[in-house]
This record gives C-alpha cells, sequence and structure tokens, in this order.
C-alpha cells in the first residue's frame, strides 16, 4: 500500500458515554471502499454501531453548508424513529432523565423580561405590578427548575458528571448563573425597600458572592473544554460563548445596584463590575472572530439551531447597558481630584460614546440572526429557541439606556415597540415550550442537549 495512506482496517472508536463505545469511525480517508450507514455535515462517515441508531429530522440532514448534529437515542430505541408523531410515550420518571441545564434559560429570559418591564421608558398605572408579578413568577420558576434537575441526578446515578462534561450540554450549565444574576437585578429592582440599610449590604454580599462563582465558572469550564475536547472550529456555535457570559454580566448587576450602595461599597462594586464586563466581553470578541470563520467557511447552521445565533447579541448590547449604568452609578461626591488621571466628567460622555458604538455591534448580529432564522426557521422546538427572548432583553434595555442619555423621544419609542415584539416572542417560545413538553417533543431520548452532538471528535 502507498506509504502514509491508512488502511481500511484502520478504525478509530469514538465518543464514549457510560464508559462503552458508541460507534466507530473509519479514519481510512483513501481506502478504496467505505460502508457509509449515514451522512452528515456533507462528510461521509462510516458508521458501525452495536446499540445506538442515529435518529435525525427528516429533510434537516444537508441544510446550506452545515449539517444537523448527530443525535444518538438509548439502545432502546434502536428501531424507533424519535422524530414520527406516533413515537413511544414515556412516563415523567424516564423524562426527567432529559431535563438538561438548558432549561434555565426559561428562568433568565423570564428575569430579564422583568427588569425590561421596570426600564420601559413610558410607563402607565400597573405596568411595574405586572413587572413585580413576573420577578415573582422567576423565582418560582427557578425554584422549581431547580428540584427538576435535583430529581435527574437523584434518580438516574451518573448524571450530573456526564451533564457537567458533556461535550454539548455542558455549554448550558452556565445558564443557571445566568438566571441567578436577573434574580439579583429584579431583586433590587422589585425587593430592596429605599433606605433599608440591610437591605443595602444584603444585595452587596449577593454581588460579591455572584462575582466569585461566575469567575470560577469562567476559569473552570474553559479550563476543562480545553483540557480534554477536541472541537473543530467548523463546529463553533455560540454556546461557546456561554461560559464567559455569567461573568460579563456581574458589570450589568454593578450597574444596578451601584447608585443604592453608599460610596464606600459603590466605588470597589463599579470597579469590580467594569472589570468582569471587560474580560467577558474580551472572551466574546475572541469567540466571534471563531463565529465569522465558521460561517464564512461552513455557511448558517443547520435551520434546528439557528435561534442560538441571537446569543451573539448578548455580550455588546449587555455591555453598552452596564457602562451607561456604572457611569450613573458614580457617587456625585466622588471626590474627582484623588489622583485620577481621568476626569471624571466625562466618564458619561464617554460611556455613552461607548455603548452607541457597541449597540451597532449587537444590531448587526440581530439582522443576521433574524435573516437567518426567516431563511430556514426551524421545524422542531429546542431549548435554544429561549435565545430569542434574553440576549434581545440586554440589546431592547442598553436601547433604552441609550435613548435616556440623549433625551431622544424617537430612540425611546423605538425601544418600546421592541419591547412589544419582545413580549410577544417571549409568549409563543413559552406556548411552544409547554406544547412540546406535552406532546414529548422535548424530555425524550434522542430530543434534548444531553445527546452527543458530533462536535467532541
Amino acid at each position: 500500500m502507498e506509504k502514509g495512506i491508512p488502511s481500511i482496517q484502520e478504525v478509530n472508536t469514538a465518543y464514549q458515554l457510560d464508559g462503552s463505545s458508541i460507534f466507530t469511525i473509519s479514519t481510512g480517508k483513501h481506502a478504496p471502499e467505505l460502508s457509509v450507514e449515514y451522512e452528515a455535515d456533507e462528510r461521509s462517515l462510516g458508521v458501525s454501531m452495536s446499540d445506538t441508531r442515529v435518529n435525525t429530522p427528516e429533510d434537516s440532514i444537508h441544510d446550506d453548508k452545515g449539517g444537523h448534529d448527530l443525535e444518538q437515542a438509548k439502545n432502546d430505541l434502536e428501531d424507533i424513529d424519535i422524530y414520527v408523531p406516533n413515537r413511544p410515550k414515556f412516563n415523567l420518571s424516564r423524562r426527567i432523565a432529559h431535563f438538561t441545564w438548558a432549561w434555565f434559560t426559561l428562568s433568565m429570559s423570564t428575569g430579564g423580561l422583568a427588569l425590561l418591564i421596570y426600564a420601559q421608558p413610558h410607563q402607565f398605572p400597573g405596568l411595574r405590578q405586572v413587572g413585580f408579578v413576573v420577578y415573582i413568577a422567576n423565582i418560582i420558576i427557578f425554584a422549581g427548575l431547580v428540584v427538576a434537575i435535583t430529581m435527574r441526578f437523584v434518580l438516574h446515578r451518573g448524571t450530573f458528571t456526564r451533564s457537567i462534561t458533556h461535550s454539548r450540554e455542558a455549554f448550558f450549565v452556565p445558564t443557571i448563573f445566568l438566571a441567578i444574576a436577573t434574580i439579583i437585578t429584579g431583586t433590587q429592582r422589585y425587593a430592596i425597600p429605599e433606605g433599608s440599610e440591610s437591605a443595602v449590604w444584603f444585595i452587596s454580599a449577593l454581588f460579591w458572592a455572584y462575582v466569585a462563582a461566575s469567575l470560577f465558572v469562567a476559569i473552570a469550564q474553559y479550563s476543562y473544554v480545553f483540557k480534554t475536547h477536541d472541537l473543530g472550529l467548523h463546529t463553533m456555535m455560540p454556546t461557546w460563548i456561554l461560559p464567559i457570559f455569567p461573568i460579563m454580566l456581574s458589570g450589568t448587576i454593578a450597574s444596578v445596584i451601584a447608585e443604592t450602595q453608599p460610596q464606600m461599597n459603590a466605588v470597589p462594586i463599579i470597579v469590580v463590575g467594569l472589570t468582569c464586563q471587560g474580560l467577558g466581553l474580551s472572551v466574546a470578541f475572541m469567540m466571534y472572530a471563531h463565529m465569522v470563520g465558521r460561517l464564512m467557511s461552513r455557511g448558517m447552521p443547520n435551520r434546528e439551531h439557528r435561534a442560538g445565533l441571537f446569543m451573539n447579541v448578548g455580550p455588546p448590547a449587555f455591555t453598552a447597558l452596564a457602562v451607561i449604568g456604572m457611569a450613573n452609578g458614580i457617587p456625585d461626591n466622588f471626590d474627582i481630584n484623588m489622583g485620577m488621571i481621568l476626569d471624571m466628567t466625562i466618564i458619561k460622555p464617554i460611556a455613552v460614546v461607548a455603548a452607541i458604538f457597541l449597540w451597532a455591534l449587537s444590531f448587526w448580529w440581530f439582522s443576521i440572526a433574524v435573516v437567518s432564522v426567516v431563511l430556514s426557521p426551524p421545524r422542531y422546538f429546542h431549548l435554544n429557541w429561549w435565545a430569542m427572548a434574553f440576549p434581545n432583553t440586554g440589546f431592547i434595555l442598553a436601547t433604552i439606556s441609550i435613548g435616556n442619555e440623549l433625551q431622544h423621544e424617537v430612540i425611546r419609542w423605538f425601544a418600546t415597540g421592541m419591547s412589544i415584539c419582545l413580549v410577544l416572542t417571549y409568549c409563543f417560545v413559552l406556548y411552544s415550550l409547554v406544547r412540546a413538553v406535552i406532546i414529548q417533543d422535548i424530555m425524550y431520548p434522542g430530543r434534548d442537549e444531553d445527546v452527543l452532538d458530533g462536535t467532541d471528535t
């Protein structure tokens, strides 16, 4: 055989789950004959399966230049197409095994909606009360999600470890911290009584605890991914940004709570918040480079994953919101002559200019995501649909902040119109979620984020 060309017998066993190999892929790229059982991502893979079968949505395999994830079902579904309407139904005990971390996108989107209602530039009687109800509902939803995912880990041993190390589901672990961030900021807006010194110190303690936890997640999760996973750039998806998102929202929390903190607390909170916001945005920019490269070389993601592109809207939008909020949160009696090089009187104008700059980038990503989804909307519900809510909440909040700083009524009304669209989007996604749960389109073997998606190669 010619030198450098592997033989047909050479194979590489990959994708292990529960310690057993799921399938083998022939590495003999130049071998004269291959037995091809499944095609995905415009690449032919010689697949030999002993316990599992690949299931994919019909007509969803070859969508533009990107292929659908390889989704493996459990071995008791070997002869079942998990995408047909008359597939077998399972009880809650079985389905809870597929209750993934991605469910916390529901909580973070609900919390974001409460904040958006509070920040509306055109208030009417009772609107803040509606926002308070949404805030309470988010706390209840969050508690329910914690109970549900705990049931998964207790009833199905080993799922916790697999969930935080999985090449797909693990990227959704940070969403629980994003949900916590919305609860902290919502508590500041709706539940902290004015003039309550103990409440002010309580919210400050929550901030520092959140910073410590989110920094650990940002370092630990990326370190684990760098060490153990082998993710090709052509598989890049916006979920790769999620581990840095919680630490970035530390700046957003700081922008909300700083204005009510005493000076001895406000200044450190703002400095740390700005530092965390800068870290998050910097890492997001590095991820953007990979994302654009992936889009240029592979085209748009599969239709089932395109809603996730809205995640790219979040980092610049929340940063624009945070820099304005932190600039406004600087104490009025802060000594501008305490040895600082930068004159504090120009901080706010610089913040507004930076926010407008970042808003434009957020708007560009928003437009790309809208065009992508409109051209090829998803056929099946996925929890990544919540990306159409939470990141866009930050985009609208940034628009409101810019409009308020510029005292521009047209911008404010534009933000109001966007807010109405987001409320409708939230209601639509919530309806789709409830429907998907009832008809078992999610929380079903092979249909959730806990299945191998072909990226961990």
